[in-house]
């Protein structure tokens, strides 16, 4: 075997998970120059950002309908802010929790978040108490099915691993 010099600038294949440094990745903790990344630098995971997210653009998209209903600016902020916050704590407190759920009252308890949040949302904008409920309904359970589907497609990242093992006609040993 020949014993090959590392070049500094040169790329590994990329199937051996190597640092490919044209590409911004860094090997460790510190770098080549001994820098280390600083401690104000910390990252949101993303079971804190993405319901943030998801809670500012309820927020946005309630201002806009409020506003284009025909309130004022100022009411249609305040309404907005209000939904956004009730919303994101909702939101991050099921990502918390999500974890000591089964698949099925996950699915559901994110069903009826986005349910009710989208049947608010159609009652804000004009038609009745009635078909909004109707409206949060479909929209819940389509939420529900989606995500239900999800959860179990990805069983390797459940938390309580699978939920139905699939042992059909199966007999213990010693009863024939």
């Amino acid at each position: 075997m020949e014993n090959h010099a590392p070049r500094h600038d040169a790329r590994a294949a990329g199937t051996h998970g190597a640092v490919e440094r044209e590409h911004g990745a860094t090997a460790g903790r510190g770098t080549e120059s001994g820098a280390a990344r600083p401690k104000g630098g910390r990252r949101l995971p993303a079971t804190v950002v993405w319901p943030v997210i998801a809670a500012l653009g309820f927020g946005c998209y309630t201002i806009w309908i409020d506003h284009t209903g025909g309130a004022s600016g100022g009411h249609a902020a305040l309404l907005g802010l209000i939904a956004a916050v009730v919303t994101g704590a909702l939101g991050l407190t099921l990502v918390h929790f999500q974890s000591t759920m089964i698949t099925d009252t996950r699915a559901l308890a994110y069903g009826a978040l986005f349910g009710s949040s989208m049947g608010w949302l159609y009652n804000l904008s004009g038609p009745s108490v009635l078909k909004s409920s109707a409206w949060g309904l479909v929209m819940g359970a389509v939420m529900f099915v989606v995500s239900l589907y999800i959860f179990r497609s990805q069983r390797v990242r459940e938390p309580h691993g699978r939920h139905r093992p699939r042992h059909m006609n199966r007999t213990p040993h010693g009863a024939h």
